[in-house]
């Protein structure tokens, strides 16, 4: 049986939270490296949205969100338990105000905002997560789970647009974190960087 399909694009948050969970479950899949900008026809077709990640399955279902995607990898395999750290409204302040504020933060000409305004009320959304850092390593216990590898990929973005900036604000459990995060071992391979699929080529096996 052919294996699972992640069309993903590499600094995509959403694209790495199910890179990250596809690798922990130690599902055999394959990757494929799309170009936003000249998306595959293969894309379009398993997911006219035209947005990473997409996973197809090898029974032809089609599972077109991230958080289901990470999901889906879990059940198949846990290894280290993540399903039991999850925190959904976490998640859903991340992926809804968060992200929100994220984007005005630093795409203020695409969105027409005032950038340090957003910039501030994204800063503002992290302090639950240095509350909860405070009790944890980790967001939902001392080892990492399912709520930080879905949070910690938009982190990095919102740290990433100035990080001499966020390096200096009061949230040093939220840095400490992150700094975790982006040096484990895990990241880095979700990371590693590939070519742009093309059919025809050699798969990428994962």
């Amino acid at each position: 049986m052919n294996p699972p399909i992640l069309y993903s694009f590499r600094r995509c948050p959403y694209a790495m939270r199910a890179r990250m969970g596809l690798l922990v479950s130690g599902t055999a899949w394959e990757l494929r490296e799309v170009v936003l900008r000249a998306k595959p026809a293969e894309l379009i077709a398993a997911s006219p949205k035209g947005t990473v990640p997409v996973l197809v399955l090898p029974n032809g279902r089609v599972i077109e969100q991230s958080l289901d995607i990470l999901r889906w990898a879990l059940a198949v395999h846990d290894p280290e338990d993540w399903r039991a750290r999850d925190n959904p409204a976490a998640i859903a302040s991340n992926d809804g105000a968060f992200k929100h504020h994220l984007d005005r933060y630093k795409y203020p000409d695409r969105h027409h905002s005032d950038p340090l305004s957003h910039r501030a009320a994204a800063l503002a959304l992290l302090g639950p997560l240095e509350a909860r850092l405070a009790m944890h390593a980790n967001l939902c216990g001392a080892e990492r789970g399912l709520a930080d590898i879905a949070i910690f990929p938009f982190v990095r973005q919102f740290a990433a647009v100035e990080p001499d900036w966020f390096a200096v604000q009061p949230i040093p459990r939220v840095q400490a974190w992150l700094a975790r995060h982006l040096a484990s071992a895990l990241f880095a391979e979700a990371m590693t960087r590939r070519a742009p699929w093309q059919a025809g080529h050699a798969p990428v096996l994962l």
